[in-house]
């Protein structure tokens, strides 16, 4: 069957809770989403990090061999996909492997029949002189959206096997985001902590095994920007005009613990041979959805960014090649993130009031 007359799985329930959509209101430019055609009742991206390596340095060649390798199997992912930066939420290299699963069942066999699980519970992940993560995210199908500024690439979940893009309406305003989630019809989606995020020192994970358990309905986003095969005057307005707006934007939120943000990580995306691509992903975790939205409704560094993309899309109409987009969750509480022998401030490892362990 081809792409093109697929069937389209989602879900949607009647609403106890008003849209966010002004009334009459049709976007500017299209946007599409992904969908499968079949029933995807849960999804699982799980992040592996590398913490401390030099940069596209042995370790960080080795690691990131292995993991293609433990995840190279028959209950592996449907997409793999590997990054990383000069400097994580701490100040140090970061190497990053992300895994995609449309079958919690399938992930649930590879977490505990593949080789991996005997190297990352070995004794020597604590005397590597790197830190070393795994942050799992398990969402109900209900709990996810997504957003594409084009349907000719794709990325993180478009690449699992049956996805494709189909174009939506809920784009273009604000609020439009919490519209594509499902479960938002009947659920306010809000965190039994509230926004604002809580430092605590949990000790020094350094030297340990720490495991944390995230709240309910911690927010979880990867935003992607590509723009690697894209015309060189459109590569150059992004790289010298939109670049930087995304980059203040991030910014301001990882210096706002009002807003929510437990961790941002600007990623660069790597080739097959470790080469940089001219593609970035940004991976952040909100302790409630309410404080992203507060800036992106309510905030220049995001109305820059939004108008910007908008004014484009327009300009360039189908000649637009410069691809943005983003895949988020609203995951339930019990998903565990575990840490080891990573630096303070990584991830969930110095927030109150998160299970810590270890």
């Amino acid at each position: 069957m081809s792409e093109e007359v697929m069937p389209e799985f989602h879900v949607q329930y009647e609403r106890s809770l008003p849209m966010r959509r002004p009334e009459g209101f049709w976007p500017r430019v299209p946007r599409y989403s992904v969908r499968w055609g079949h029933p995807v009742p849960a999804l699982v991206a799980e992040y592996f990090g590398l913490q401390g390596a030099a940069l596209r340095g042995v370790q960080a060649r080795e690691f990131t061999r292995l993991m293609r390798e433990f995840l190279s199997v028959p209950v592996g992912p449907g997409a793999v996909e590997v990054m990383d930066t000069e400097s994580d939420e701490t100040g140090r290299p970061l190497t990053v492997v992300v895994a995609y699963w449309t079958s919690t069942a399938v992930h649930a066999r590879w977490t505990f029949g593949s080789a991996w699980r005997k190297w990352w519970e070995s004794r020597a992940r604590l005397e590597d002189g790197v830190g070393y993560w795994r942050e799992t995210v398990m969402s109900p199908y209900d709990r996810h959206e997504t957003v594409y500024s084009r349907p000719n690439y794709r990325a993180g979940f478009g690449r699992t096997p049956g996805a494709q893009l189909v174009e939506i309406t809920t784009n273009g305003y604000f609020g439009a985001a919490r519209d594509r989630i499902p479960l938002s019809a009947i659920d306010d989606l809000t965190s039994p902590e509230g926004p604002k995020v809580r430092r605590e020192d949990h000790g020094d994970p350094q030297g340990r095994r720490v495991a944390t358990v995230v709240p309910h309905n911690f927010a979880i986003m990867r935003s992607g920007q590509f723009w690697h095969d894209s015309e060189p005057a459109q590569a150059q307005d992004y790289e010298e005009s939109l670049r930087p707006k995304l980059d203040t934007g991030m910014a301001y939120l990882a210096d706002h613990d009002d807003l929510g943000c437990v961790y941002l990580r600007q990623l660069t995306n790597l080739d097959d041979d470790f080469r940089s691509r001219r593609e970035t992903s940004v991976l952040c975790g909100f302790q409630e959805y309410s404080g992203l939205e507060q800036w992106a409704e309510g905030h220049p560094t995001h109305a820059a960014i939004f108008e910007h993309a908008i004014r484009k899309g327009v300009e360039y109409g189908s000649r637009r090649d410069v691809v943005t987009w983003h895949e988020f969750f609203i995951v339930p509480g019990g998903n565990l993130f575990e840490y080891v022998n990573c630096a303070r401030g990584t991830g969930l490892t110095s927030v109150e009031p998160f299970w810590v362990r270890g």
